[in-house]
C-alpha cells in the first residue's frame, strides 16, 4: 500500500500554511527525528482521503535549490481542485509561480502547473 510522499522544505511553517491555504490539507502529526536532526510534519486532506504528504525540514541543510526541470528526478505532486481558474487566481494573488497556465488534457480534464514556495512542482487537476 502506498502511504506517503515526502518533500523537503526550507521553512516548515510557511509550507504548512501554503498546503493548508490552497489545498485544505490539515496537520496529522509533527515530530522531531533526532537520528538525522530532521523535523517532519504529516498533512492530509481533512476527509482522510488521498495520500499523506510529509514535509521534511533539515535545519542543517545549507543548499536548497531545485534542479532545472529537465534534470529533476522527482517530477510533481498532483492535487484535484474544484475550480482551476479560481485556484490559479488565488495563487497568482499570493505571487505563487505559475509554470503552465490551465489547458485541456481531454474533454473532461483541465490541468495547470504551479510551484510551492520551495519550487516543488504541483499539478492542479480539474475534472468535470
Amino acid at each position: 500500500m502506498f502511504v506517503h510522499t515526502s518533500i523537503r522544505t526550507s521553512n516548515l511553517e510557511r509550507s504548512i500554511d501554503f498546503y493548508h491555504k490552497f489545498f485544505g490539507l490539515k496537520v496529522l502529526s509533527k515530530m522531531e527525528i533526532k537520528h538525522n536532526k530532521a523535523q517532519i510534519v504529516f498533512l492530509q486532506d481533512p476527509t482522510g482521503e488521498g495520500c499523506t504528504l510529509e514535509l521534511t525540514f533539515m535545519p542543517d541543510q545549507k543548499k536548497f535549490t531545485q534542479p532545472e526541470y529537465e534534470e529533476r528526478l522527482f517530477d510533481h505532486l498532483g492535487f484535484e481542485v474544484k475550480d482551476i481558474n479560481k485556484t490559479i487566481a488565488a495563487l497568482r494573488k499570493e505571487n505563487i509561480t505559475i509554470t503552465d497556465e490551465p489547458f485541456k488534457l481531454n474533454d473532461n480534464t483541465t490541468i495547470a502547473f504551479v510551484e510551492d514556495p520551495d519550487g516543488t512542482l504541483i499539478e492542479l487537476i480539474e475534472r468535470k
